[in-house]
This record gives structure tokens, sequence and C-alpha cells, in this order.
């Protein structure tokens, strides 16, 4: 690796809706000692704000146009993610890694896309993948009469804790919300399949609709275990639960 990079590319990806946004705003809040030495990934969008997003921290809000213009220029990287356009500055992040560790949280394809990106091929990274279902979830799913499809039901715990998340933040559903939470429900199968490339995999069944994240202040059940989970592997430390995937784990399920 260069010498000139010394920071380490924290990934914690996975489906929408399945955690991810509430376990990061928890090590912020319970382990600042961390979060501080970790320089956040901001994103380009071209998705609305959701309530309490502020542009600039959440994501940069911008429209189509502009995050198209950008597929020209080799400093960014420009996805379609979940119907949306997405957009991630190659170069701010390796200067960000020369300085300090730098942690992304968000989609999977955009996740994927860094562990593989030829410009940070050098760069130490820890890659975490959040699940809304377990190893032994999958093989008891998998077995011959279970009667389990298991891309069905990936589909249908992710659309009822998109649509809560949805109704906690909005109130009332609208159709396109629907639609939405439809193509993201769709897509986290496939996200589910690229989990093996991930170092660990981090089983958790507290989503964004949970209550267990802030509702009682400190995070209780599976939130709080995928919380210490996650500080654990920040720190070098064994964790207990996390899981390591292999491909064949959901192969013969689709």
């Amino acid at each position: 690796m260069s010498k000139a990079m010394t920071g380490r590319l924290i990934i914690i990806a996975g489906p929408s809706g399945v955690g991810k946004s509430p376990l990061y705003k928890a090590l912020c809040k319970f382990y600042p000692e961390i979060s501080a030495s970790l320089q956040k990934v901001v994103l380009h969008t071209s998705r609305s704000p959701r309530p309490g997003e502020v542009n600039g921290i959440d994501y940069y809000f911008s429209n189509e146009e502009k995050l198209q213009d950008l597929r020209s220029n080799p400093a960014y990287l420009v996805t379609r993610v979940r119907g949306d356009l997405q957009a991630l500055n190659i170069k701010q992040l390796i200067k960000d890694l020369k300085k300090d560790d730098v942690i992304f949280e968000g989609n999977t394809l955009i996740g994927r896309a860094l562990q593989v990106h030829e410009e940070l091929e050098e760069v130490r990274r820890l890659c975490v993948f959040i699940s809304p279902l377990s190893t032994e979830e999958i093989k008891q799913f998998k077995k011959p009469g279970s009667g389990v499809q298991l891309p069905d039901l990936v589909r249908e715990v992710l659309r009822r804790k998109l649509l809560r998340r949805t109704e906690r933040q909005r109130g009332l559903v609208s159709l396109p919300d629907l639609q939405n939470i439809e193509l993201r429900a769709s897509e986290a199968w496939d996200e589910l399949k690229l989990a093996h490339h991930f170092d660990w995999v981090l089983p958790n069944h507290d989503g964004e609709d949970s209550d267990h994240w802030e509702t009682f202040y400190y995070p209780l059940g599976e939130a709080r275990r995928t919380l210490q989970e996650l500080v654990n592997l920040l720190r070098g430390k064994k964790a207990i639960y996390a899981e390591n995937w292999k491909p064949e784990l959901l192969s013969g399920t689709d």
C-alpha cells in the first residue's frame, strides 16, 4: 500500500431499510470516540430528502441532469441505485483516506464498487454487510419441504420494514411512496447475493422501522447487539454473532 494512503475504508452496506442509518447514528451517539475518527462519505443523490435529512450531511441533494453530467468526470463514480442516480467523488475519498479512516454507510452496489475500484486497490478495508436474515434462518428455509421461497421472503420482509419506515416519517403514504418501496424491496434479494463479498455479515432484524433504536434512548434487542458487534469489529475485537457467508449459502434459491 502506498505510504501516502494511511486510512482504512469502512464499508457498511445492505438492502434499503435493513437498519444501516440508525446503526451509524447509534455509533456516533454512543461511541463518539470511534466516530470522531471516521470521515463520513457523503454521496450525491437525485432523490428528494427524507424528513430530517440535511443537505451536505446525509447527502448532497441534486437533480438527475447534474448527476448525469458527472458521468464524464473521471473523479466521480456514478451509479443508478434503486431508481435514483448516486455519485461518489473518488478523488475526494482518496484525499480523505490520506488523513484518516473513512466510513461509507449506504447501498450495496456502491459498497461493492468501492471494494473493486482500481484506484482503491491497495486501501485497507473493513467491509460489513447488514442482513435481514441469519445463516441459520436461510439454511432452515432452504430445507426441502419448508415451503419458503427465499427471494419472496426477503422481498416481503423489506417491503414491510420500508412501509413502516415511510409511515413513521411521512404519516400518510402516497402512491409514489408505495412504488418506491416496491422498487427497493424488489432489489433486496440481488443485494443479499452480494453479501459473501463482505468480510462480515451482521444479521439484524431491527431495521429502520424498529422502536429499538431510539424510542428508549438506548438501543435494545438486536439493535443493541448489532451496534456492539460493529464496535467490536471496528476495534479489532472478536464479534460473537458476526457471520462469514459463502457464495453457496444462497445457491439454488432463485
